[in-house]
């Protein structure tokens, strides 16, 4: 997993009736984009460490024009 500043980070629930957790990359902790990253969640603001497991995807914003 390669992760670039500002990237959006998503956590499947790993239970029905889970939903998806949203974050943005706010910083990298190895120049090359693996993992960990400091995110800040959507749903409420918080800062922290995540280690991404299997069930996390990176989404790179689109660039407009």
């Amino acid at each position: 997993m390669i992760a670039q500043l500002g990237d959006r980070i998503v956590v499947k629930g790993t239970h029905v009736g889970d939903k998806s957790r949203v974050g943005v990359i706010m910083a990298l902790r190895h120049a090359d984009g693996t993992p960990p990253y400091e995110v800040r969640w959507l749903d409420d603001g918080r800062v922290g460490l995540i280690f991404p497991g299997p069930e996390t995807h990176i989404e790179h914003p689109t660039r407009s024009a």
